[in-house]
């Protein structure tokens, strides 16, 4: 007659009731906050952020000054029809050639691309054309008449340039690569701004920031805020038809998987208990691993490590007889035992920090030298 081993349905259940319920609990908890926050973006250059490299000031200046502005990461949001409103495209992310196409025929009366690539260009701003240069954050003159640059003044300004076609106007810059740029697109105002850094946190307050962030992105009542997150579509065959495969929303899910995870194998996890005291079968007394060790350095030609090992331990007792720090300076080590036993400091610095010996003998002499040096400290 057999007894079987494994458990009973109703033991397993006990046991895994209570992980299940806590993860559980951890994932719907994850859902709701993921649910109250979805209206939100992060990230750098982000209307939410309070980080440096983020734009939460520049928001609240907007909104001071009567400007609505609407947050988001979804593509939906920003291909809305746009007439009498603004569009700010963050830095972040990456958009596709069918997305831009459908941003374009949004008709928004007033598109703001911050630090753009080339095929944002092509489409949103076309004849603005990348230059290659890259500017190092400093102050510069507006050096152009449009009216957002004249009131802002001296602006601090990095990142990217671009050169613009005659009919656009050009600031911040050489004449031939700028940072700002805006031009007309039909009956669109388009401004192509290379320095993202300027609006953030950290530098709104620096120069005439704020008023260049304001005078140029606060020109609507209503602003939307797109920060992309992924390409949406397929940029090599220009197929726009149909949602990503994975929807961005299940990453927020996952996270919050493996953290309802990891916290319960934390909870369940084997906890290390006491170290426990085992009595060896035999007992080797330190003299005979001493030994062993030496003849294991003799038997490689080891000497240099012999030595260290003998210079380690010279020092580890002359650091003690004399209260000087272990990780005191080898200068400070040397003069103060040269003061308390009357050697020669060059000498002694050649004993305790010198080449390793190159033959049997003179490691067999470093260590009479260390053996006679250590004994004299140890003489009351």
């Amino acid at each position: 007659m057999s007894t079987p081993l494994g458990r009973s349905a109703g033991e397993s259940w006990r046991v895994l009731r209570t992980p299940l319920l806590v993860t559980g609990l951890i994932v719907l908890a994850a859902i709701v906050i993921l649910i109250a926050t979805s209206a939100r973006t992060s990230g750098p250059f982000s209307p939410d952020s309070t980080d440096s490299d983020g734009a939460r000031a520049l928001a609240a200046l907007l909104e001071n000054h009567g400007v609505d502005v609407h947050s988001t990461e979804t593509l939906e949001d920003a291909v809305q029809p746009g007439e009498g409103k603004a569009l700010i495209i963050g830095p972040a992310g990456s958009l596709g050639r069918p997305d831009l196409e459908r941003i374009a025929q949004a008709r928004w009366s007033h598109l703001v691309l911050i630090r753009p690539g080339s095929r944002a260009l092509e489409i949103l701003a076309p004849g603005v054309l990348q230059t290659g240069d890259v500017l190092s954050s400093r102050s510069r003159e507006a050096g152009c008449d449009l009216p957002a640059a004249v009131r802002a003044g001296t602006v601090t300004v990095s990142g990217p340039t671009y050169s613009a076609p005659s009919a656009a106007v050009a600031c911040y810059g050489d004449g031939i690569s700028n940072t700002v740029v805006r031009l007309e697109v039909g009956d669109r105002i388009v401004d192509v701004v290379g320095t993202p850094t300027s609006f953030t946190n950290a530098q709104l307050a620096d120069d005439g920031n704020a008023a260049l962030a304001l005078n140029l992105i606060g020109t609507h009542q209503d602003l939307t805020w797109y920060l992309p997150q992924f390409e949406s579509t397929d940029t090599d065959t220009g197929d726009s038809g149909g949602a990503p495969l994975i929807p961005p929303d299940v990453r927020y899910i996952g996270w919050a998987l493996a953290f309802a995870v990891l916290i319960v194998a934390i909870w369940r996890g084997r906890r290390l208990g006491p170290v426990v005291a085992e009595r060896l079968p035999v007992i080797v007394h330190a003299a005979e691993t001493t030994e062993g060790r030496a003849r294991l350095y003799r038997r490689s030609r080891a000497r240099d490590r012999a030595a260290a090992a003998l210079r380690e331990s010279a020092l580890g007792q002359l650091h003690k007889a004399h209260g000087i720090p272990r990780r005191a300076d080898p200068l400070a080590v040397v003069t103060t035992v040269a003061a308390r036993t009357g050697r020669d400091p060059v000498m002694l610095y050649e004993l305790l920090y010198g080449l390793p010996p190159l033959s049997d003998a003179a490691l067999m002499s470093l260590s009479h030298e260390l053996d006679v040096l250590t004994q004299e400290v140890r003489k009351p």
